[in-house]
């Protein structure tokens, strides 16, 4: 294919680099990347291993010493050059990330898209890395915070987003003065190993220390253990389930250093009686069945209220019937194959479990067979009436899976149901009622990290700070303030005097 030969991916690549050098072990054992979207072996990948990964880190912190010494905004201009790299390589890198990992093309150039933004807002960030002034209660004193560069940036991704997640963080903590060493999911390494070409050029055209963006596809259990437990990465950033998640958040911790998780999702939207169906229906649809149900923020609940609840399942029963079901490479398509085999497994599994515990499919199920469907990896985008006590439906199901859910009395009973779950990401109401809608936004409404009025629960803009909380881990990444996770903070207190006041007004006198 065209784009994997404009992008650099070759029939075997290797899978450890420092940005500019590429090791070339062969012993670790050999990934064959094949495509959820006809079944085919897209190309192979050596894994890393823990010689290579300790070199790469040792490299990345001679990098961090030089890089925190170059002024912010000049490293803006460096991310800066990036995004305008990834514009000339945005519909072959969309395209890969479609084709690697099965969402639709227009999605895959989004998410291309999504990490242009994120360098435009990072390139602005650089000249607002802002500290805070305040007043010392001493004479002639001076305080201040500022924020500093951290160190070597851990980031593990997972495969529903190839590319755009990294680029959250790693284009935040670039311009924060920190290096970045990325685990791609072994699930989608060909993109990484594609973005790691691209912004090689930018460092060669830069004279930019080796190390600066690095890039290591190893096994969880060696590689991915010896960044969890390195304490020479302050910091790691983690895209995963809830368990991967618990596990890493305890080893780092155990050595003191920080983490920013974004795990599992279980995301609802409440229909209430006043609810604009017009743009209600067309948000859940996306909400549910965008990216085949494997995204974070996927509509996995539906609440809707009693009076409208037959209505509202019509309309929804309608609307899938009319989706199309198909490549992903086919922009005409609305819906493409899950990730891989295993996924299928998880998708017919949760419907068994649902079916046992009292759900009922209304809609879809099925895994489709024949032409056009030879991965074994599509399925239909299935509606099922369950209630929010079902254990199934208290998990997380990466898949097209809709639980429709009835609810009585006012919104307060909606919010309760919403909110009881485990997790906490994103969250959505459709009303007319601005009081539905101010007490779904208020101290004792949603839960959750996000919290949407009127538009769907998938598809956040990168301006806001994204991620969830409870058992989505409390992180946040991209927009608003999220820059401040990969800085440490300093407080600092300047005595331009003459005397040497104690706070507090201690009195502590000694002859001198």
């Amino acid at each position: 294919m065209d784009f994997l030969k404009e992008l650099g991916i070759e029939e075997k690549n290797y899978g450890a680099s420092t940005g500019l050098n590429w090791f070339k072990t062969t012993d670790q054992g050999e990934i064959k990347v094949k495509s959820p979207v006809d079944g085919k072996v897209i190309a192979s990948v050596y894994l890393a291993s823990e010689e290579d990964y300790d070199q790469i880190v040792t490299q990345a912190h001679q990098a961090f010493l030089e890089w925190r010494k170059v002024p912010a905004p000049k490293r803006g201009e460096i991310v800066r050059q990036i995004g305008h790299a990834l514009r000339a390589y945005k519909d072959p890198l969309g395209r890969l990330v479609s084709y690697e990992m099965g969402k639709s093309l227009q999605e895959g150039w989004g998410e291309v898209q999504e990490m242009i933004d994120i360098c435009d807002f990072a390139v602005g960030q650089s000249r607002m890395l802002y500290g805070f002034t305040m007043h010392s209660e001493r004479p002639k004193h001076r305080m201040y915070d500022q924020y500093h560069p951290l160190g070597v940036v851990g980031i593990i991704t997972a495969f529903n987003f190839p590319v755009a997640v990294w680029s959250w963080n790693a284009m935040i903590a670039t311009v924060a003065g920190d290096t970045n060493l990325w685990k791609p999911s072994s699930k989608v390494p060909l993109t990484a190993i594609a973005v790691q070409k691209i912004i090689a050029k930018v460092i060669k055209e830069n004279n930019l220390p080796e190390g600066l963006f690095s890039l290591v596809i190893g096994r969880g259990s060696s590689v991915g253990e010896k960044l969890l437990h390195d304490k020479r990465i302050p910091l790691v950033s983690i895209t995963g389930s809830i368990g991967v998640g618990n596990h890493a958040a305890e080893v780092v911790a155990g050595r003191f250093g920080r983490t920013i998780l974004e795990l599992g999702g279980n995301n609802a939207i409440i229909v209430t009686p006043s609810a604009d169906l017009k743009l209600a229906i067309p948000a859940i649809v996306f909400g549910a069945v965008g990216t085949a149900g494997q995204r974070c923020t996927t509509t996995r609940r539906l609440i809707i209220h009693e009076d409208i609840y037959d209505k509202v399942k019509d309309a929804l029963v309608k609307a899938y019937k009319s989706l199309k079901i198909g490549t992903p490479m086919d922009e005409s398509n609305h819906v493409g194959p899950l990730v891989d085999k295993a996924a299928v497994a998880m998708f017919k599994s949760a419907l068994k479990q649902l079916q046992d515990e009292g759900g009922k499919i209304i809609y879809g199920g099925e895994v489709l067979e024949g032409e056009g469907y030879e991965s074994g990896c599509y399925v239909v985008p299935t509606l099922v009436e369950a209630e929010n006590h079902y254990k199934i439906v208290q998990e997380e199901t990466f898949a097209p899976i809709l639980y429709l859910i009835k609810y009585s009395g006012d919104v307060s009973k909606a919010i309760e149901i919403q909110n009881d779950v485990v997790q906490g990401l994103s969250s959505s109401i459709f009303t007319n009622d601005l009081r539905e809608a101010e007490e779904f936004l208020s101290a004792w409404g949603s839960d959750c990290g996000i919290a949407n009025v009127n538009i769907g629960t998938s598809g956040a803009e990168i301006g806001g700070a994204f991620g969830g909380e409870k058992q989505t881990g409390g992180g946040r990444e991209s927009g608003s303030d999220a820059w401040k996770a990969y800085m440490r903070r300093q407080t600092n207190t300047i005595n331009f005097g003459t005397e040497m006041p104690l706070a507090q007004g201690i009195k502590f006198d000694i002859e001198s």
